[in-house]
């Protein structure tokens, strides 16, 4: 096996619309989930969709962050990764107890549906879509998802071992204009598709890009750019815990306060522990700035 690092690397099929990114998530998993003991099943869907976050986000020319949820009312509750604009990447799920090891997320989901969020750092507006869940597996559910919502050509594999995560993206972008150029697009767009549905698992996860698209593509003109580092990243901080509790009210927090005698919440992210006693819920309540955070615990 070659070491290959944690990056996201683009490519493009020379004079075609056609275009793709590669993921690998090795660090980034293990840190993004180093906290959060979980059932392996779910741990290896998780993985497949921060790779799958990592190679949407490629795709946006927006500044600010991609955000995938899968919802659901079965024993699964949700699946849920963030990823920036400088694919900072974390992720979370919930489940409920009676959850195996064994059990595929397909098993687990009652009327599921699938979410993307895009947040843009900038004024931009913030778009959320939804659909439902479409598909035996997360790639097709975000293949259904991107030509319903999108109308873009999408296709996704991803892997996931349960120590690491990968995952292949490849788009067909909307750039015909004429029927000469679309029947041209077109052809080669399966073809491509066609040679890339040969990928196996352990290819996926084992080598490096370059290896990958020679040994997938090696008849086509590909152009492949540089890698762009990937990581574990939580944009938790005690500022936006206080700025989360205020929007509670003052009746909720001082009922908190009495009763426990301190507001502790706890980052499912990162597992961060913020804890406010009473002088720091009467500095949110006065909307005052916070003290340092010292009550921040690892």
């Amino acid at each position: 096996m070659e070491n290959h690092q944690d990056a996201l690397q683009r490519f493009v099929f020379e004079s075609t619309p056609v275009r793709g990114n590669i993921v690998n998530l090795s660090q980034t998993f293990k840190q993004a989930l180093h906290q959060q003991q979980m059932p392996t099943g779910l741990r290896r869907s998780l993985g497949e969709l921060m790779a799958a976050s990592a190679l949407l986000s490629a795709t946006l020319k927006m500044r600010g962050s991609l955000v995938l949820q899968i919802q659901s009312k079965g024993l699964l509750k949700l699946l849920v990764v963030e990823c920036n604009s400088d694919f900072g990447i974390r992720a979370t799920a919930k489940w409920d107890e009676a959850v195996t090891d064994t059990q595929d997320l397909f098993e687990l989901i009652e009327q599921g549906q699938c979410m993307i969020t895009l947040d843009p750092k900038d004024e931009g507006q913030a778009y959320q879509g939804i659909v439902p869940l479409e598909g035996n597996s997360i790639s097709e559910v975000l293949e259904n998802y991107m030509l319903r919502s999108e109308q873009i050509d999408t296709r996704i594999w991803l892997s996931c071992n349960g120590e690491s995560a990968t995952g292949m993206l490849l788009q067909k972008l909307p750039e015909t204009v004429n029927q000469i150029t679309t029947t041209h697009d077109l052809d080669t767009w399966n073809r491509v598709c066609q040679l890339a549905n040969t990928l196996t698992d352990s290819e996926l996860l084992n080598l490096p890009a370059e290896t990958l698209l020679t040994r997938l593509f090696h008849q086509e003109e590909v152009r492949l750019f540089e890698q762009s580092p990937t990581q574990f990243y939580c944009s938790c901080s005690r500022v936006s815990v206080a700025n989360m509790l205020r929007m509670l009210g003052s009746e909720e927090l001082e009922s908190i306060i009495e009763e426990r005698g301190e507001i502790e919440v706890n980052c499912d992210f990162c597992n961060t522990l913020y804890r406010f006693d009473k002088i720091d819920a009467a500095q949110l309540l006065a909307a005052e700035p916070l003290n340092p955070p010292s009550s921040a615990m690892h």
